[in-house]
């Protein structure tokens, strides 16, 4: 599960600001390409602590925190909410109050949870994808059954009428037949489809 975009939010705790800027990323390069383009914007912070995971590959950076005080903690907040493809960077602006290692490993789990919060999730699902020849009178029979309950792809119209539809359940192939009397449709490859899952 991902984001769907960009989110940024700002908590203060104990005159220290934490701005939280979390994205989908697609490979540790873009986690270190955002990383640098924060700390360019945020040049005068005090921290700027990250984490990352990208399927197998997972990172976290205190930036000069006591360790295992802000990257762990943010790298963890991505882990509980089953995050991937994600990074979390959080910019620290020191209010002059020190936090302690408690202090600090629950401020950069705040920042992370209250900008999941925000966020729109999506989650990829892959749908196996078929291709259907029919006549115009036999298409007419089943466009409106697939415009329904299929994931429409493509429909062109030349000498026949040729569907292309992702499925979500193997059940609804045995109604195809039916409305096309017998007719398979022949699997072509799969379609991913975002959904949103919060």
């Amino acid at each position: 599960m991902y984001f769907a975009k960009e989110e940024i939010n700002t908590i203060t705790i104990e005159k220290s600001r934490f701005i939280c800027y979390m994205k989908r990323i697609e490979s540790e390069e873009e986690y270190r390409e955002y990383l640098s383009a924060i700390r360019k914007k945020h040049y005068d912070a005090t921290h700027v602590c990250s984490a990352m995971i990208c399927d197998n590959i997972q990172r976290s950076s205190d930036d000069g925190e006591p360790a295992g005080t802000a990257g762990a903690p943010i790298l963890n907040a991505l882990k509980m909410n089953d995050l991937n493809r994600m990074c979390a960077l959080v910019v620290r602006y020191f209010g002059g109050i020190k936090l302690g290692a408690g202090g600090l490993i629950r401020a950069y789990s705040s920042a992370v949870s209250e900008c999941i919060k925000k966020a729109v999730i999506v989650e990829e699902y892959s749908y196996p994808l078929y291709e259907l020849r029919l006549s115009y009178e036999t298409a007419n029979r089943i466009e409106h059954y697939l415009r329904k309950n299929a994931i429409i792809d493509d429909i062109s119209y030349d000498e026949d009428v040729c569907f292309v539809f992702a499925l979500d359940d193997e059940k609804k192939l045995e109604t195809i037949k039916e409305y096309t009397k017998g007719l398979e449709p022949e699997l072509i490859g799969e379609k991913t489809i975002e959904k949103v899952v919060k």
